[in-house]
């Protein structure tokens, strides 16, 4: 029994196939499955009750006869039994059981639901057989006629040789009594569940369609309508080794990776669509070299040797958009015309100083004071006196009304110089705690900042800074000391 199973599994697993068809007439198959028995000791085909499992081989040989008929002989060899009781009509010294060892051959007509092009294709079968019965447990050999054999299954077609069949085979037997019991008025009968592979046998005369049988084709999967050699090859005119049918350059010898064109300085460009084909050069320049990298082929560039990195025209030239002589990349200022000593930038007042670096591109100053004019002596003696009369409340940030007339003066001199950054700084004598005259020194120059904004003044142009007692001038330990500690300091600078 376990041989038997074994040999179906290999059945099944090494081998597939499917319908012969008009060109390849002639088909072998091989199956393997379980057999199930049906006469008075088991009444049903499908019953799943019985505790052994009864597993055959079988092989076909068929034969086409048009687009639904085949004709098919079958040999199979496999197991059957059953457990059950007998039945009240058999004798009372019969065994409970009995186990047979079948041989058949069948020879069949099966009838084909669907046409040949269908990748699935049911169908049914019927003819005759014979049975030799070898007993394992009973009486010796007996054979016995097949009558009627009949099933039906379902063809899947894996490829034009191969197909894969699933099959349900039914065999009655014209006597009784195999069971070792006659009785019931049924004959006794077997199931074959089947599965298995076929191939289809023989060789297309010519398969591609090509006009040159198989036996001489040496290219034997041409497609449909492609022109032939006589050895059954697609025509290559220009002998380049691309067929014409593949080749877009039919008449003249070219590389396969070219579709059949040529390309003689092997830059990934066919010489028709190749703008410098006897020399190499990439793709984005249609075929062309750039040796100075700028993004112009060579062929287009008036001005060859451009620097790395260096934008350029149309004309492969570096840029210049003022016009100065001086290329964008080393101009300062690119869009205003200027001279070399400036690197590109003017200088309108004609101070030494170049615009872009001009605190006062409009008046001419000195290259100390950032291209502004000095600030007049007397204004430099009047801010000195200013901050010596700013006052505040004692012990607060808040400015006495007296400071506000000094500090209208401070604003006049600040919009004569409106170039000039002025910083604020704040200090206080060493009464009380350090912490808080940082704190306070910082507050009243802020205020002093406050005042001058809202004059007028852009805030970008002040700076406020606290020292607190950290920068005496006179001693602490003295009040007159005291009293020049305690001071506001007006710095301009450009």
């Amino acid at each position: 029994m376990k041989k038997l199973i074994l040999m179906s599994a290999l059945c099944l697993t090494a081998i597939t196939a499917f319908s012969q068809t008009a060109e390849k007439k002639w088909n072998v198959g091989f199956y393997g499955g379980i057999t199930q028995y049906n006469g008075d000791r088991g009444m049903n085909f499908y019953s799943t009750t019985q505790p052994a499992t009864y597993g055959f081989a079988c092989v076909s040989i068929s034969r086409y006869l048009n687009n639904h008929f085949d004709a098919s002989i079958f040999f199979t060899r496999g197991e059957v039994g059953n457990r059950e009781q007998p039945q009240y009509w058999s004798p009372d010294n019969d065994k409970n059981h009995f186990h047979v060892r079948l041989n058949t051959v069948s020879l069949v007509l099966r009838y084909n639901l669907l046409a040949p092009k269908w990748a699935v294709r049911p169908y049914v079968y019927a003819g005759v057989g014979g049975i030799m019965h070898e007993r394992i447990f009973g009486l010796k050999e007996r054979f016995d006629y097949a009558l009627p054999s009949f099933g039906g299954g379902l063809n899947f077609r894996l490829n034009s040789v191969i197909s894969l069949q699933l099959e349900e085979s039914f065999m009655y037997t014209t006597t009784d009594g195999m069971d070792h019991t006659v009785g019931g008025g049924t004959n006794d009968g077997y199931l074959y569940h089947k599965a298995g592979l076929t191939f289809n046998l023989g060789k297309k005369k010519d398969a591609d369609n090509d006009g040159v049988s198989d036996k001489k084709d040496k290219c034997d999967n041409t497609p449909a309508g492609v022109a032939v050699d006589n050895v059954g090859c697609p025509l290559d005119r220009d002998g380049d080794g691309v067929a014409d049918y593949l080749d877009a350059c039919i008449e003249v010898k070219g590389l396969a990776a070219m579709k059949g064109c040529p390309d003689q300085d092997f830059d990934g460009l066919t010489d028709a669509e190749d703008r410098c084909p006897a020399v190499a050069g990439s793709i984005e320049l249609k075929g062309c070299p750039d040796a100075d990298k700028d993004g112009i082929a060579d062929i287009d560039d008036k001005c060859s040797g451009t620097l790395p990195g260096y934008k350029v025209d149309a004309n492969g030239c570096t840029l210049d958009n003022d016009k100065d002589g001086i290329v964008n990349e080393e101009d300062a200022c690119p869009e205003l015309a200027g001279i070399l000593v400036f690197k590109g930038c003017p200088d309108t007042d004609g101070d030494g100083v170049s615009d872009n670096n001009d605190r006062c591109p409009d008046i001419k100053g000195t290259i100390e004071n950032k291209g502004c004019p000095a600030i007049a002596k007397e204004d430099i003696v009047k801010i000195t006196l200013i901050a010596s009369k700013i006052y505040f409340e004692t012990g607060s940030d808040k400015l006495k009304l007296i400071s506000n007339s000094q500090l209208d003066d401070l604003v006049v001199i600040l919009n004569r110089y409106s170039a000039i950054t002025l910083t604020i700084e704040g200090h206080t004598d060493n009464v009380g705690d350090d912490a808080y005259n940082m704190e306070l020194s910082q507050k009243r120059t802020v205020s002093v900042k406050n005042y001058l904004v809202s004059k007028g003044i852009p805030a970008t142009r002040l700076n406020a800074v606290g020292y607190g007692e950290t920068k005496p001038v006179a001693d602490n330990t003295k009040a007159a000391g005291k009293a020049k500690n305690r001071r506001v300091e007006l710095i301009t600078s450009y």
